[in-house]
């Protein structure tokens, strides 16, 4: 693997993506920077040998050329000061401006380019944009997991400009290594918890899971598809209806395979979409009409732990409920516990996913497991393919 330890950067300039999607709230105040933390030894390392960075990334899904709502410019504070150093700032990512404070930046020195998305040559992945980016800088480097499964213009066609120059930044190798560990190497018994709100989007996923794993833990709001599928009374539950059959075709699947299947038992229902609605604690199979599951019960969150805490790798990805709301995290913050548990008696423990992600922050539990991928979408389509665009740019 390509990493930056292989590569000496004095008196180069480093182009780098990164993934500094962060949430903001409406001060343009940073709610979570794990993704900006995440980016700062690559950055850190580049510095220290003597290079200069450009820092490029992208934020939210702007549908207008310039959204100050999704500016960089609001980041570059706070990054300034998780860098202990002053950043620069073009307000526009490829303009004659940009690349002027770009030729004379000096070694120790830092540019945030602003907001790629501002362009659709970047998601469209346009050959004249990468090259203006990669006129830039002398090495490229990604470190930008979040977004490696696009083949977008600065995380796979800016590659093909550096064909002797390009390497993994650490979150990137650490990433892959550890997706590699948990799919290639893992420790038996091997338990994948698989929550989040719909069947579709878990698919492929699931199919390649069962020929690895020994238990397939579902919960969250694809579980009401499964038990609707076996003949189950859901209420006003999430269901994908034109996934019954998939649902037990997984089942059928799973158990061909040796693979045990875990669904819920009870769930926590609501008379509405609320915080404080009316709740009761039912069997899954048995909810009453008007009312919809929103977390899964205790007696599940006994099973699962159980199951949890006896396994030697765990892969999680999707919470168990709407833990955003306090009335329906106890079932995610009891599969975050019985994690953690498992991680300290030696098992290894891999949380992938935004809400995963979400949930093992709220409940300050991140130091506690093995390793938090920051990549939800990039984890599962990894695991699908065994690669993805970004990865292959490097190692091609």
């Amino acid at each position: 693997m390509k990493t930056i330890d292989s590569y000496n950067f004095n008196n180069k300039k480093a182009l780098v993506r990164v993934d500094f999607n962060v949430p903001m709230d409406i001060n343009f105040s940073i709610t979570d920077d794990t993704r900006i933390r995440s980016a700062l030894p690559t950055i850190n390392k580049i510095i220290a040998d003597g290079g200069a960075v450009i820092i490029m990334s992208h934020l939210g899904r702007p549908k207008d050329a310039t959204e100050e709502k999704y500016s960089l410019r609001h980041i570059v504070k706070h990054l300034s000061k998780l860098l202990n150093r002053p950043v620069l700032f073009a307000d526009d990512c490829i303009s004659k401006e940009a690349k002027s404070i770009a030729k004379e930046l000096k070694a120790g020195e830092i540019l945030l380019l602003e907001n790629l998305r501002f362009y659709k040559q970047e998601t469209a992945g346009t050959l004249s944009f990468a090259s203006d980016l990669a006129s830039m800088g002398d090495v490229y480097v990604n470190d930008a997991f979040g977004t490696a499964h696009r083949a977008h213009a600065s995380t796979t066609i800016i590659a093909n400009y550096f064909p002797n120059d390009k390497v993994f930044g650490y979150l990137m190798a650490n990433e892959v290594a550890n997706i590699n560990k948990v799919l290639n190497n893992a420790e038996k018994p091997f338990t994948a918890i698989l929550g989040g709100a719909k069947v579709s989007g878990k698919i492929l996923v699931i199919d390649k899971l069962l020929d690895k794993i020994d238990n397939l833990i579902i919960g969250g709001g694809m579980a009401y598809t499964f038990i609707k599928a076996q003949g189950g009374k859901v209420g006003n539950s999430l269901v994908e209806d034109d996934k019954l059959n998939v649902a037990l075709k997984i089942l059928i699947d799973a158990k061909a395979k040796g693979v045990n299947v875990y669904i819920p038992v009870d769930t926590v229902a609501a008379a509405s979409f609320s915080n404080e609605a009316e709740q009761q604690t039912v069997d899954i199979s048995c909810i009453p009409n008007g009312f919809l599951g929103l977390d899964i019960g205790t007696a599940s969150e006994k099973i699962f732990e159980e199951i949890i805490h006896n396994s030697k790798t765990i892969l999680w990805n999707g919470p168990m409920g709407v833990f955003e709301m306090s009335s329906y995290e106890h079932g995610t913050k009891a599969i975050a516990t019985a994690i953690v548990k498992a991680t300290k008696k030696g098992a290894y423990s891999l949380i992938g996913g935004g809400d995963s992600v979400a949930a093992i922050n709220k409940f300050r539990l991140v130091k506690e497991v093995s390793y938090l991928s920051t990549g939800g979408g990039a984890l599962l389509e990894y695991i699908e393919n065994g690669n993805l665009p970004g990865v292959k740019a490097i190692e091609g």
